[in-house]
């Protein structure tokens, strides 16, 4: 497929002009005029130089990957059908849709955008994250530095028990159960040839522990309501956690808020102060 620069460039402008800054959570000063989005602010959601995405306002510069228009969709709250016909624009076939997808919907991210104060991430039904708060960083780490299965804290708590580390001891055992349990669901609802399927044969292969509570055969374990956290700097945080479900994308948004006046909610705080500093590279 050939890039249609104008069709492009076009699209890009009318989509940034109709975004506004309270969609995104950032505040309207009293002296902006510009309608809708300033490119750099886009740039800087999209993670490239505000250079580079006013060249392809401009109908010009680099034929921008697959990578890069997955960002520009995200950055600009695009529904599917928005962020396909992008894709078209672009010269790319548009990404799969449903459980396979990780383009977060536009609802869904306006209302993680005005979460930045506060411990939060959106995941996929198999505990990959797709995106954090700053505060959700300091609290579990970046989850954005992992690849292929071990994006999957399910996958990861079986094939790397160091990533059990900022869990409660207590809490490993249901954990463990519980992870299982969702990957099951997942398999069932998917099928073979799915990827819970394919994280479901490389953990029978490479996990003793994961057999043994595979072939328990549980399912429909839920989190607790309160999640315990051992943080390396702040030590034991005991957390709510509230889940807001996206059931187009099957994607999760997780908030994480503690009792105000408990030691957590002090501990929380803290954290937002000390932010990744004490965190495990």
């Amino acid at each position: 497929m050939a890039i249609d620069r104008a069709g492009l460039a076009a699209f890009l402008r009318h989509r940034r002009e109709a975004l506004q800054p309270e969609d995104i959570g950032l505040p309207r000063g009293p002296r902006r005029r510009t309608t809708g989005l300033r490119r750099e602010e886009v740039a800087a959601r999209c993670n490239m130089s505000a250079d580079y995405y006013a060249r392809l306002e401009q109908e010009r510069g680099p034929h921008p990957s697959e990578q890069m228009v997955a960002a520009i969709a995200q950055g600009l709250h695009l529904s599917l059908d928005e962020r396909d016909h992008l894709f078209r624009l672009a010269g790319h076939s548009p990404p799969a849709r449903g459980v396979l997808s990780e383009h977060v919907s536009p609802g869904l991210a306006r209302i993680f955008d005005r979460l930045q104060d506060t411990p939060a991430e959106i995941v996929t039904e198999l505990g990959e994250t797709l995106r954090q708060t700053p505060l959700g960083v300091a609290l579990t780490g970046d989850a954005s530095r992992y690849t292929g299965p071990e994006r999957s804290l399910g996958y990861r708590w079986f094939a790397d028990p160091g990533s059990r580390a900022l869990y409660h001891p207590d809490d490993h055992a249901f954990l463990g159960r519980m992870f299982a349990s969702g990957l099951r669901e997942a398999l069932t609802r998917h099928g073979q040839g799915s990827r819970a399927a394919h994280y479901t044969e490389l953990l029978l292969a490479r996990s003793a522990e994961f057999r043994a509570v595979w072939e328990a055969q549980e399912i429909g374990l839920r989190p607790h309501e309160v999640k315990r956290y051992v943080h390396p700097s702040v030590g034991l945080l005991e957390l709510h956690c509230q889940t807001l479900l996206d059931p187009f994308q099957s994607h999760f948004l997780l908030v994480y808020t503690a009792t105000p006046g408990s030691e957590s909610y002090e501990k929380l705080q803290l954290l937002s102060v000390i932010g990744t500093a004490a965190l495990p590279g």
